[in-house]
């Protein structure tokens, strides 16, 4: 069975062989769907305060 993977950042599922992983020096890893997820990651946006995530249709009351 292929392991499942979620974004770091939107929360939104994986396809096994796409995305990207970042591995940060204290050894911990992060996957991304793609580098929109990893921008927004790196500019230090919190995923509650973006409407397009999980957790920020969660937020709002979306979902």
């Amino acid at each position: 069975m292929v392991e499942q993977h979620v974004c770091n950042f939107c929360g939104g599922p994986l396809e096994p062989g796409t995305g990207k992983m970042y591995v940060k020096k204290d050894g911990s890893v992060m996957f991304f769907c793609g580098s929109k997820c990893q921008n927004n990651h790196k500019l230090g946006r919190v995923p509650r305060r973006v409407e397009w995530t999980v957790a920020g249709k969660k937020a709002l009351g979306k979902k």
